[in-house]
């Protein structure tokens, strides 16, 4: 009989990190996609969790109250929005993530899309899908010498600043701290940096003081013809501001891997908008970044149940 019930809010986990998991004495409970938080307590009830590793769906105060044995929540990811942090350390409860585990990841995906917005590989192959063919109109950007701001410059910043360094794009970036930031240089206040960007990529948490981070007034400052990559959290932008200026021309184009709703409703404007690419928050969920992101929370699990050390990067404080 296993000793130990972990839930992973999610239909799937990688099987290194199962196995993991199952050789430490743990029975792993899935979940359908996005389960809601009510759906995690009952289950977290039934099952009379340990632990739960957090992929898709909101572990609030409600989960916790329903796990009395509940000991570690452990991030399949990085960014921990998705955990009432402040909950589980009343509780005392440990809140871990795996840092890095996607950062290359994600900024293969960041580039891919600056590449087909400044390519306009979405309007040239809807010509193509409609019969049609190069004209007057048809035109390509070109990436070598665009200026590209980074809001963040962690891990995955990082990796973005060097990539976009290999296409010859100029990187600014402005983050927290004063450490010299390789490949990018520094620019102190969001505003002068929106104001330098051809292209803005956003690549910092979602917390109180960064939603719509990236709102109205955000947007009138990037220059007229300018681009949004959104790759870190659906709420870090105001949608409808985004829109309106999608929709008035001042923004050329953005790319959105992430929603403030997610899935956004059916109806909802930006998933099929001519100027917007969407993708459905996959750019960390490559076969190795998968892995990754499993193993690194199986390991914290484990360690949390049996009494083992969980390395200092991958526990959150705040």
């Amino acid at each position: 009989m296993a000793r130990f019930q972990v839930i992973m809010t999610a239909p799937g986990l990688a099987p290194a990190a199962r196995a993991l998991l199952e050789a430490a004495g743990c029975a792993v409970h899935l979940m359908p996609p996005y389960p809601d938080a009510k759906a995690i307590a009952t289950l977290a009830r039934e099952v009379d969790a340990d632990a739960i590793l957090c992929r898709q769906g909101r572990v609030d105060d409600t989960v916790m109250a329903a796990a009395p044995k509940l000991k570690i929540i452990a991030r399949h990811g990085v960014g921990v929005d998705e955990v009432d942090v402040a909950a589980a350390r009343a509780r005392g409860i440990l809140v871990t993530n795996a840092p890095g585990s996607n950062a290359l990841a994600v900024a293969e995906h960041t580039l891919a899309l600056i590449l087909a917005l400044v390519k306009e590989l979405k309007p040239l192959g809807a010509v193509i899908a409609g019969g049609g063919w190069r004209g007057a109109a048809s035109a390509v950007g070109d990436v070598a010498g665009k200026r590209l701001g980074l809001i963040g410059f962690g891990a995955i910043g990082r990796e973005v600043a060097r990539l976009a360094g290999a296409f010859g794009m100029r990187v600014f970036a402005t983050t927290p701290g004063a450490a010299p930031l390789t490949g990018a240089e520094r620019i102190s206040d969001l505003p002068s940096l929106l104001a330098h960007a051809d292209i803005l990529s956003l690549h910092c948490p979602l917390a109180p003081e960064t939603r719509h981070l990236i709102d109205a007034a955000a947007i009138a400052r990037l220059p007229a013809g300018a681009f949004v990559i959104n790759t870190a959290r659906g709420g870090l932008i105001d949608e409808v501001a985004l829109r309106e200026a999608l929709d008035r021309g001042h923004l050329a184009g953005a790319a959105l891997d992430v929603f403030e709703d997610e899935p956004p409703p059916a109806d909802a404007a930006l998933r099929n908008h001519p100027r917007v690419i969407a993708t459905p928050h996959v750019a960390g969920v490559t076969p190795l970044a998968f892995e990754r992101m499993g193993v690194m929370a199986a390991e914290c699990i484990v360690a949390a149940l049996t009494g083992g050390a969980i390395p200092a990067e991958r526990v959150i404080r705040r």
